[in-house]
């Protein structure tokens, strides 16, 4: 409710019959929705209080922090994408986009490629090197290499060793001390 509607609760209420209007945009939003609540469940994003802010350009309007093992990058920029991008990120492991806004099943254009982003090395600080389109969320999870276990080799068993021929002990003989 608001004045311009005379506070009537009538024409603002939420209307989530749009989301079955295949015409409008809702759809995708509400499919984006979903799979947002779903990705913060799924890996547990509100047990880390802080996000940690990695970037922040004020002229392009683009923000990316850090939150729980996931990148989440923005440009909310009207016009502008944004390419070559380079994001600092707190750990040296690669990146793969796991939700982005401008999938096509939400409406968007399909400019953001899913795939894994490697990590880059520059002057100590490591960095993932993005495109980011205009009115955009991307999010990435972080890659951790597979640690092998090591499997402890079966032991042969010692082959039976061939008997050895007896030989007839020698008779100890005690020497003679010589007196001088």
């Amino acid at each position: 409710p608001r004045e311009g509607n005379g506070w009537s609760f009538h024409y603002c209420r939420r209307q989530w019959s749009l989301l079955d209007n295949g015409f409008l945009k809702y759809q995708g939003l509400g499919e984006f929705d979903r799979d947002m609540i779903h990705l913060a469940r799924e890996n547990h994003i509100f047990e880390h209080r802080m996000a940690n802010l990695q970037l922040l350009k004020e002229p392009e309007k683009i923000i990316v922090f850090y939150r729980k093992g996931l990148l989440f990058a923005f440009n909310f920029h009207p016009v502008q994408s944004l390419t070559n991008i380079l994001v600092p990120v707190p750990n040296p492991v690669d990146y793969e986009v796991v939700l982005s806004s401008d999938d096509k099943q939400y409406g968007g254009f399909a400019q953001v490629e899913h795939m894994t982003y490697p990590v880059k090395k520059f002057d100590g600080v490591d960095y993932v090197e993005l495109y980011l389109p205009a009115r955009t969320a991307v999010v990435l999870k972080e890659i951790w290499p597979v640690q092998k276990k090591k499997v402890p080799a079966k032991k042969k068993e010692a082959a039976p060793k061939k008997a050895e021929p007896k030989t007839p002990a020698k008779p100890r003989t005690r020497k003679k001390k010589e007196e001088a």
